[in-house]
Parts: structure tokens; C-alpha cells; sequence
């Protein structure tokens, strides 16, 4: 794996130093992990978003390390892990990147926190847990700002255009100043990303020239479709607590997401909602997004 880039800032370096590769199903993947003082402490699985990485969760990794053992890793086709140039990426196999993670760390109890993109790779775990199909030990879940249901994800007009036969046209024009204008839209009118939190994730966007595979990673939008029964029941019969952390002026799956998600009556035992915050609550407003799911963890038994 070659980087491509330098980065303008060295926390992200430094980040990158932290982390170590695996060999995870047959791919170079980047794994991220920070232990907890305490013995014995659970596992805490942090699954990222589109069209980001796991840097998202650097914000909230210390506050969650008092309870436990937090890991993520960068997907297939995003932040420092491989990115295959086709247009064959789907939720399954990026739950299989996540369950061959927990293997190697020994399929203990874990609690997930997902966002985004994420949050279907989530209820893929969830519903091959429920319907016995692995041999996970989720103990539960938590979903940030992400596209549970398919008819209540309000899709962007360049996500619309990347899953369109125009995408790999679009993805060789798509420059940092429409990035910035589109993922800033997303935010909250008061935790807008700075330039340099923009150019952050840009660059990670792009080690190894990643910004080719965002026509490829898009078409995730077509399996929330094709598996929304599968998943939604996971949701609605879960035998696990799961909890909503939302940021409520997300345009994409913001308070609209939580109301249709009481409507299909999935099992909900923890909602904090945030009503100035957007699509990025763990960047946004880390400090209410870790206070907020420390007080679901506690709960549990």
C-alpha cells in the first residue's frame, strides 16, 4: 500500500501512525483501537460512514475508552484501507470485514456504535445474529444520523448522480470545492466543519487515490432496498437493546429517520436527539454524542 498524499495536518499522520494493517479477507484493511484502563473491560465496535473513515471517531475515542475497548477499521474502498476499482462493493461484504475483525479478537461480547453508511453494516450484523446465522455475540446497538429505512433516506443530488450511469464521469470532475460545499450542507448551521476539518477528511478521501472509487462505494443505496425487509425485522423483533443518537436537522436522516422509526415500531431503548446538530453528531457535538451513549451503555446489563 502506497500513500498518495501528504497531509496538511500532522494530527492526521499521527493518527495513521497509531493504527496498524490487517489482513482481513484477502485485503490490506486499517484497524484503529484504543484500550481501556480498566481489567476485563467489553469491546466497543465503531463502524464509519460514507464517504469517510474511522478518523470520524477520533472526537469521542477517549471518552468511550472509559467503558471499554474501543475498534474500528477504515472499510473496503475508504481512509487508509484498499480501494478496489470496481463496481462491486456491497453491505454483506462489509459486514464480513467486520465479523472477521471480531474473530480475530477472540468473537467476544461487543457493543456497536454506527453512523452513516455504517448503520446498514450494522443491521447486516444484526440480522445474521438474530436469524443464526454467525457466530457474533453483539450485546447491542447504537445507531447515529444514517439510512435506516431506504424510503426515509433523502438522498443528496451528486449521491443520486454517482449511482447514476453518469457516476464515473462525475467522480473525475468532483474537486475539493464541490466536496466542501455538498459535505458541509450535511451539518448543522452551527457546527459547520472548519476549512481545515474539511481538508482533513478530503485527504483521507483521497490516500490512495480514493476519490476514483465513490461511484463504486454509492451503490450501497440499491441494497438498502433489496435487503430493507431483512434488516428491518432484525430492528423490530430484536432480542438486543438498541438506542438512536440523531442529529435533527440532518436533510438526509435527520428527525424525519427517528419519527419513522417509532412509526415501524422498532425496539428503541434509548433516544437522545440533538436539535441543532446534523448528519456528523459524533464531529459536530462529541461531547453530547459520547455523554449520550455512555448513558445507554450503563444501562445495560
Amino acid at each position: 500500500m502506497t500513500q498518495s498524499i501528504q497531509f496538511s495536518n500532522p494530527a492526521v499522520s499521527q493518527f495513521l501512525a497509531r493504527g496498524k494493517y490487517l489482513d482481513l479477507n484477502g485485503h490490506t484493511i486499517f484497524s484503529f483501537s484504543a484500550k481501556s484502563k480498566h481489567k476485563d473491560a467489553p469491546t466497543l465496535l465503531l463502524i464509519h460512514g460514507f464517504p469517510t473513515s474511522s478518523w470520524d471517531w477520533l472526537p469521542i475515542v477517549d471518552a468511550l475508552t472509559s467503558f471499554g475497548n474501543v475498534h474500528a477499521i477504515d472499510m473496503l474502498g475508504f481512509g487508509f484501507s484498499d480501494k478496489p476499482n470496481a463496481r462491486n462493493y456491497t453491505i454483506s461484504q462489509q459486514a464480513d470485514f467486520q465479523a472477521s475483525l471480531l474473530a480475530q479478537c477472540g468473537n467476544k461480547p461487543v457493543h456497536i456504535l454506527a453512523h452513516d453508511y455504517g448503520v446498514s453494516v450494522s443491521q447486516e450484523l444484526l440480522a445474521r445474529q438474530f436469524l443464526n446465522e454467525s457466530h457474533l455475540n453483539i450485546r447491542s446497538c447504537c445507531f447515529l444520523n444514517g439510512g435506516l429505512f431506504p424510503e426515509t433516506h433523502k438522498a443528496l443530488l451528486i449521491q443520486k448522480l454517482l449511482l447514476s450511469p453518469l457516476g464515473p464521469m462525475l467522480n473525475k470532475f468532483l474537486a475539493f470545492d464541490k466536496f466542501k460545499k455538498s459535505f458541509s450542507h450535511v451539518f448543522g448551521q452551527n457546527s459547520k466543519p472548519t476549512e481545515q476539518e474539511l481538508t482533513d477528511f478530503w485527504e483521507i478521501i483521497n490516500f490512495n487515490d480514493g476519490k476514483h472509487v465513490f461511484h463504486n462505494l454509492i451503490t450501497y443505496m440499491r441494497d438498502r432496498k433489496t435487503h430493507r425487509q431483512r434488516w428491518l425485522s432484525a430492528l423490530q423483533q430484536s432480542p438486543l437493546p438498541l438506542a438512536l443518537i440523531n442529529g435533527s436537522v440532518d436533510p438526509v436522516s435527520g428527525h424525519h429517520l427517528v419519527q419513522r422509526y417509532k412509526e415501524l415500531e422498532c425496539r428503541l431503548d434509548h433516544l437522545t436527539e440533538l436539535p441543532t446538530i446534523g448528519h456528523y453528531p459524533q464531529v459536530e457535538a462529541p461531547g453530547q454524542v459520547s455523554s449520550a451513549y455512555l448513558e445507554f451503555l450503563q444501562t445495560l446489563d
